[in-house]
């Protein structure tokens, strides 16, 4: 009785260690519960915990904690370890991985552009660079469906877009807009319903999905289809180099792995399930949905590709690296289909499987 005592009193005790021992990370995807980021860190806490057995957990914080704009601050003190960053939100230090959203307007595939990002950020050796000299280690991208205009007034043809004032989400969605004869107006995403609202601006170049999210269908009048571009570089998992470097190389991968999966979930929550939740509101809404006219559809295009050709010869070897890659990965995904775990396994098959994760990120 007493050796049966002491075993169960050991195995006890070393159960007791296991559990000290147990990894809690400090999550912070920047986003309300609503958001599509909150919604990715979820299920990346979930795979966590799952693919390291429990021995790795994640505690996810609100954006009252860490905001977009202080996440490099946030990974570089450890307020958080692992962080959803927007790398064009520190458009200085990031000059390089910046390249790839100056050519938005070549998005039309959610998840290939995605794939092609995280593709970009992991193998990119200057993007690797920037990311190791701010303290902090790339684990893959996702995307944004692709942008509309939503508006207070209707757009048919190209000719409709003359003197408008459209909100725009970055430099090419302004080239776009001034290529027809509109005014892009710079201002944040949280600012354009009051905006709008007030008649400072007539629309906005967005994701269907601002239309609940931000409630632009309280007051737009029109929505038209016409494809623009998609937001898609983003560091959904950035993990502080001082915590990655803490990890071994077993850790390393079973972060890397749970990230691998969740960056799915930001593209299908963002570019899929949403976006048809919008459709539904709209279906209900006095909201007129157009089809562009067809010489407007092939107007934008043809300026799509005019800018992206313009802009990949000014960037240089990087943006001809990332074109590629947008080519590679959209051949797949047309080929896989949108089904996240299927698209999952494919990118570990080309991608992850080939990352030593002794070496990567240090």
């Amino acid at each position: 009785m007493k050796t049966t005592s002491f075993v169960a009193l050991a195995i006890a005790g070393i159960m007791a260690t296991g559990a000290a021992q147990a990894r809690e990370l400090r999550l912070a995807p920047a986003a309300p519960p609503a958001h599509p980021a909150h919604y990715m860190y979820e299920h990346f806490a979930e795979n966590l915990k799952e693919i390291s057995g429990g021995a790795i957990t994640g505690t996810i914080m609100g954006p009252e904690v860490v905001s977009l704009p202080q996440m490099k601050d946030a990974l570089q003190t450890g307020l958080a370890e692992v962080g959803n960053t927007l790398p064009l939100y520190f458009p200085a230090d990031m000059e390089v991985t910046g390249i790839a959203g100056d050519l938005a307007l070549a998005g039309r595939n959610p998840h290939a552009m995605a794939m092609a990002m995280t593709e970009f950020g992991m193998t990119c050796e200057p993007c690797q660079a920037e990311f190791k000299k701010l303290g902090m280690v790339f684990l893959g991208a996702g995307s944004s469906n692709v942008y509309n205009l939503i508006t207070t007034k209707p757009v048919r043809t190209a000719e409709d877009l003359k003197g408008l004032r459209l909100r725009t989400g970055g430099a090419p969605y302004s080239r776009w807009a001034e290529n027809f004869g509109a005014t892009p107006v710079n201002m944040g995403v949280g600012d354009q319903f009051e905006a709008i609202s007030q008649g400072t601006i007539d629309g906005t170049m967005a994701s269907k999905v601002d239309l609940l999210s931000y409630r632009l269908i309280d007051i737009a009048k029109y929505v038209t289809l016409i494809p623009i571009g998609t937001y898609h570089v983003t560091s959904n998992f950035t993990v502080g180099l001082s915590t990655w470097q803490g990890m071994s190389p077993e850790e390393r991968e079973q972060v890397g792995m749970a990230a691998a999966r969740a960056n799915f979930d930001l593209t299908d929550r963002w570019a899929f399930q949403l976006p048809a939740k919008a459709d539904e509101a709209l279906a209900g809404s006095s909201i007129e949905v157009i089809e562009p006219d067809p010489a407007f559809l092939e107007a934008s295009e043809a300026f799509a590709r005019e800018d992206v050709a313009s802009r990949t010869e000014m960037s240089g070897e990087q943006a001809v690296y990332f074109g590629e890659l947008v080519e590679k990965w959209t051949a797949i995904a047309e080929d896989v289909g949108d089904d996240p775990d299927a698209l999952a396994a494919r990118i570990k098959e080309e991608l992850w499987s080939k990352i030593d994760f002794a070496t990567y990120g240090l």
